[in-house]
């Protein structure tokens, strides 16, 4: 590590009475990847939203480059030289990569945009980096990995040089996360310093210099990545022991819970089904892979009940599938949406009510127009206990929840059967995305019900961009790409390989 660019010391933040970052001092080098890790709630968020002036801290202060940094102005951050490429894209797919890295450094009273100005920096920082890209190509016809570049890029022209990646392989290919792999250790070399944000405890591992742990928003442990393991980055993430999934064959693979037959959906670009088929059967575990956009969500919410087929047919148990999600929760259609805040939850609603929203009506949690809140409550409770949802309590509204904390709900809500001893329990499991943004130890229990649902008879279908859960947990896998699904697999007959480039289309 070089000499320290960026020094936080004493960062502490209150929400009430919840102390999301306790005192934490941190530093940064030159040229160093550090890695940020922490289960959900530990603090992450806050703390990078405090160094982007997002948040204002009760206490502590920040230092980049040897000089204070101003609180509570993001300008000051950017100024300082400090970049963000976050794990959702915000470029605007209509606009050339030019026009997208342009867009907010130039003052409005400017008479003439200077972009032969811009265009010489943009390629000349391009070729600094290894980043190439095509100034005038509209941002909509680049792949997923070219629009990261662009991201990327969009820091680097400001003069960032501290760079924090949130995420950044959460939608790429193998092959994409490789280019980028060997783009960080180029810029690393080249001077830049790099804040690593993500829950693949592998890539941490191979990417960072050093690895600093949050829990409970208390930084526990620092240390040189070449001194440190998987086993104990999990260890001090969540403070004890977790024992990752084992992949185990189905135990008995029933009749066709849900058959699709050359179905077609509409929809914009690829976000929609192209003559898909694909029969979904109980006691197995049918996982989709592909890049996201490419069909994932129409397929997701085709059946969910939200979107409608244009042709073909879906057989839903022998019946015609509903357009409808609450005919389609009756019928025993447990989902979880890859949207959690637009989809999964009303955030003005209180935990509680988000429990049950879905049941509100056929488990005995309503009569006539009036709730039974005892029993919805108590109900909500087995919810928050069983799935861990940690941070607001049954009466604080879902949005005061942490993104893995509400994924946590939303699982519980899907999962938890309200009255098993009735044979309550879910026929057909849509799982979009349902570990995206938790920590390794929350993947393994999800990832764990998952297979118990399985199990128990029910028929899962995975939607997961993370090809290391997709192998994990698929009985059969099948690739999606341009609204199209291919033939499903036994998972032993995949390899990354094999699986990274049919994501990519070949």
């Amino acid at each position: 590590m070089g000499d320290s660019v960026l020094r936080l010391r004493g960062i502490t933040k209150r929400f009430g009475s919840l102390v999301a970052n306790d005192a934490i001092s941190l530093e940064l080098g030159a040229g160093e990847a550090l890695a940020l890790l922490g289960e959900n709630g530990a603090g992450k968020s806050t703390l990078m939203s405090i160094l982007f002036g997002h948040y204002t801290a009760d206490a502590g202060d920040i230092e980049v480059f040897g000089r204070p940094l101003a609180p509570g102005l993001p300008k000051a951050a950017l100024a300082a030289g400090v970049g963000m490429v976050h794990q959702h894209f915000t470029l605007a797919d209509n606009l050339s990569v030019l026009d997208n890295v342009m867009m907010g450094t130039e003052p409005l009273w400017q008479p003439f945009s200077r972009r032969s100005a811009a265009r010489a920096r943009l390629l000349e920082v391009s070729a600094r980096f290894g980043l190439p890209v095509k100034p005038e190509a509209r941002v909509g016809s680049l792949s997923v990995g070219e629009r990261q570049r662009v991201e990327i890029l969009k820091a680097l022209y400001r003069g960032a040089r501290i760079l924090i990646l949130d995420e950044p392989t959460a939608v790429l290919t193998p092959q994409e996360s490789e280019a980028l792999f060997g783009t960080l250790s180029q810029m690393v070399t080249g001077g830049l310093s790099i804040i690593f944000i993500s829950h693949k405890l592998d890539e941490v591992l191979r990417v960072s210099h050093r690895i600093a742990v949050l829990r409970g928003g208390r930084l526990v442990a620092q240390a040189p990545t070449r001194e440190t393991t998987r086993a104990q980055l999990a260890l001090w993430m969540v403070g004890h022991a977790v024992a990752g999934v084992k992949r185990t064959p189905a135990l008995q693979v029933g009749d066709a819970v849900c058959v699709l037959d050359h179905v077609r959906t509409a929809g914009r670009g690829h976000d929609r089904l192209l003559d898909v088929s694909l029969s979904l059967r109980a006691g197995e575990i049918t996982a989709v892979a592909g890049v996201s956009g490419n069909g994932q969500v129409a397929l997701a919410e085709l059946l969910s009940g939200t979107r409608r087929a244009t042709g073909g047919s879906v057989q839903l148990m022998g019946r015609a599938l509903p357009a409808s999600p609450a005919r389609l929760v009756r019928r025993g259609v447990a989902r979880i949406p890859e949207d959690r805040h637009a989809v999964g939850v009303v955030g003005d609603l209180p935990v509680w009510e988000n429990a049950v929203s879905e049941r509100l009506r056929n488990a005995g949690f309503s009569r006539w127009l009036w709730v039974r809140r005892a029993a919805a409550r108590a109900h909500a409770r087995r919810v928050e206990q069983a799935f861990d949802v940690r941070g607001a309590g049954l009466d604080a509204p879902a949005r005061a929840l942490s993104g893995g904390n509400m994924q946590k709900l939303i699982l519980g809500r899907a999962l938890l059967a309200p009255d098993a001893a009735k044979n309550k329990t879910a026929r057909l499991i849509v799982a979009h995305q349902p570990t995206w943004g938790l920590d390794v130890g929350a993947v393994a229990y999800v990832q764990q019900q998952l297979i118990a649902a399985r199990d128990a008879g029910a028929a899962v279908l995975l939607i997961s961009d993370d090809l290391d859960e997709v192998l994990a947990l698929g009985d059969r896998v099948a690739v999606m790409h341009g609204g199209r699904l291919g033939e499903p697999r036994p998972a032993s007959a995949w390899t990354r390989e094999a699986i990274g480039l049919a994501m990519a289309g070949a």
